[in-house]
């Protein structure tokens, strides 16, 4: 499906407090799908639920779940359901098809980046297009959709 938007200045971007809000909610999505799928597994494997490291199973199990869900809700979607909750969407700036590269990098690389780099995600509430610093490496920004 290619998102085709004819002029820019007809689309609304949506600001920090919206991605905000978007993201707890998907923060809650993941806690809950960990609670109801890993948890119990690793109670009949045996495996510790509590361990601080970051390497630890829970961890590492946590870290697939979180990125497998911004992965595969934006590649088929657009959006997780935190933004579809909201009535966001992810899109290419230029009008293109969001790419497996593009998804992945954005939704990984380039999230663990603003996560690592606080500004990364405060960048949002000043640039003319609310990027964050993953969309700016990704040409994609997060948009209003009609309901």
């Amino acid at each position: 499906m290619t998102i085709k938007e004819p002029n820019t200045s007809s689309i609304r971007f949506a600001g920090f407090w919206m991605r905000f809000w978007a993201y707890l909610l998907d923060l809650i999505v993941i806690g809950s799908i960990e609670r109801l799928i890993i948890n119990p597994l690793f109670r009949i494997l045996e495996i510790p639920l509590v361990e601080f490291n970051m390497f630890a199973p829970i961890s590492i199990a946590s870290a697939i779940i979180f990125y497998l869900y911004f992965v595969l809700m934006t590649k088929y979607f657009h959006q997780t359901l935190g933004k579809m909750v909201f009535g966001l969407r992810v899109v290419d700036l230029k009008s293109e098809k969001l790419t497996w590269g593009t998804i992945l990098f954005r939704e990984w690389i380039g999230r663990f980046i603003s996560a690592t780099i606080v500004v990364g995600y405060i960048v949002v509430a000043f640039l003319p297009k609310k990027q964050g610093l993953h969309d700016l490496f990704t040409d994609t920004s997060v948009i209003h959709v009609e309901r």
